[in-house]
C-alpha cells in the first residue's frame, strides 16, 4: 500500500549522485509521510549525509526527482527550499549572540524588526533558552549550542527539519537527555524530519521509522521494532542490536548442520541449570558485566552463543541448558523464515 499524496511530506523518487567518478547513492526510493521523523541510519560511507544534502538542496542529484510537499524541488537551491537543516558542527557564528544567530535567517529574509524579534522568542523558548539570548556560543555548553541550531532551524518555520549528526559532539549522557528533547519538540510541533545517524540507540530510541542505508540504498525501511524483530537482510540484523551469527540450519528449537545462516538475539537465549522441553546442554565460558545485565557467553560442542541475563547470573564454568526461543534464518542474505 502507497502513501496518498496528502500524507507525504518527502519524496525521493530514483535518486542517483556520483562524486569522484565514484556511485553515492544509487536509484534511491524514499517516502516520509508529513509528520513523521525518520532516520537514515548506517555506517560512514553509506550515503546517508549526501543524501540529506540533496534533500536540503546543497547537492543536485544526476538522477532522479526530490518532492517536498507535493512541490517538485529538485533544481531549487536551499535558500529557496521549504527546509531548515541542523549541521553536525551547529555552525554558530561565534561573535554573535544567542539572539543574533536565531536572529540571522530572518534578516537574510528581510523580515520587519518586530516580526524577527517575536519569531525568535519564540523559538528559543521552544527549546528553553530565553535566559541565555544576551549569551555568545563559547559561553554556554555543547548541549544549549545544539540547541541555540535546532532554535536557528526552526524559526524559520519550515515544512521538513534536517538533521546531520546533531548529537555527535556530545557526550554520552548528555546525548540522551538532547534527543529526548529533540523527539519531544518534533511531536509537539508535528514537523517533518529527517535526521542523519549512525547510531542505531539514537535511531530506535526517536524515530517514527528508520531507513538503514548500505552502499547508496536503503536496505530496509521499517518502524524500530519491525527493523529489530524482522530484520530482512543480514546486514540489517547484523547492524541493528546484537546477534549471535551461525553458519548452518535450525530444526527442534537447535541449531544444526546445514548451509543457511541462523541469526539469534541474545535476549533470545535462555539458560538454566535445569533442563525444560527444547533445551540442550551447555557450559558457561565468560561472564561480562554490563550494568542492569550480565552478557553471559555459552559453548555447546562447535556452537558458541552469548545471552543477556538480568537475574541470577551464572557463573563461569556452570553447566546448564539452553533453549533459544527465536531464530532468523536466512539464505543468500535475505530473511527466509523465523524459527
Amino acid at each position: 500500500m502507497t502513501d496518498s499524496p496528502q500524507e507525504e511530506g518527502l519524496v525521493l523518487n530514483g535518486l542517483t549522485k556520483i562524486l569522484g567518478g565514484r556511485v553515492i547513492i544509487d536509484n534511491l526510493h524514499l517516502v516520509v509521510k508529513k509528520g513523521e521523523m525518520v532516520s537514515l541510519l548506517g555506517p560512514s560511507g553509506c550515503g546517508k549525509t549526501t543524501t540529506l544534502r540533496m534533500i536540503a538542496g546543497f547537492l543536485i542529484p544526476d538522477k532522479g526527482d526530490i518532492v517536498l510537499n507535493g512541490k517538485d524541488v529538485t533544481t531549487i537551491g536551499p535558500e529557496k527550499r521549504p527546509s531548515a537543516m541542523v549541521f553536525q558542527n551547529y555552525a554558530l557564528w561565534p561573535h554573535m549572540t544567542v539572539f543574533g544567530n536565531v536572529a540571522y535567517p530572518l534578516k537574510v529574509r528581510k523580515l520587519a524588526k518586530p516580526e524577527i524579534e517575536k519569531r525568535v522568542h519564540e523559538a528559543l523558548a521552544m527549546v528553553n533558552l530565553m535566559h541565555h539570548k544576551d549569551s555568545r556560543p563559547g559561553q554556554i555548553s555543547g548541549g544549549e549550542q545544539q540547541r541555540v541550531a535546532l532554535a536557528r532551524a526552526l524559526v524559520q518555520e519550515p515544512d521538513i527539519l534536517l538533521l546531520d549528526e546533531p548529537l555527535s559532539n556530545l557526550d554520552a549522557k548528555l546525548r540522551v537527555k538532547v534527543r529526548e528533547d529533540i523527539r519531544d519538540l518534533q511531536r509537539r510541533l508535528g514537523i517533518t524530519t529527517v535526521i542523519v545517524t549512525h547510531d542505531q540507540d539514537e535511531a530506535l530510541s526517536i524515530s517514527d521509522r528508520i531507513a538503514v542505508m548500505n552502499n547508496g540504498k536503503i536496505e530496509q525501511f521499517s518502524t524500530p521494532q519491525e527493523l529489530y524483530d524482522r530484520p530482512e537482510t543480514e546486514y540489517v540484523a547484523n547492524f541493528i542490536g546484537s546477534l549471535n551469527h551461525i553458519q548452518g540450519g535450525f530444526a527442534d528449537g537447535q541449531v544444526i548442520s546445514g548451509t543457511e545462516v541462523v541469526g539469534i538475539r541474545p535476549e533470545d537465549v535462555h539458560f538454566s541449570t535445569e533442563q525444560v522441553p527444547g533445551s540442550y546442554p551447555a557450559t558457561v565460558q565468560l561472564v561480562v558485566p554490563r550494568g542492569h545485565f550480565c552478557e553471559v557467553y555459552l559453548k555447546r560442542a562447535d556452537v558458541e552463543l552469548h545471552a543477556f541475563i538480568s537475574l541470577d547470573v551464572p557463573l563461569a564454568g556452570t553447566s546448564g541448558f539452553v533453549k533459544i526461543n527465536k531464530a532468523l534464518i536466512y539464505k543468500d542474505g535475505k530473511l527466509v523464515r523465523v524459527a
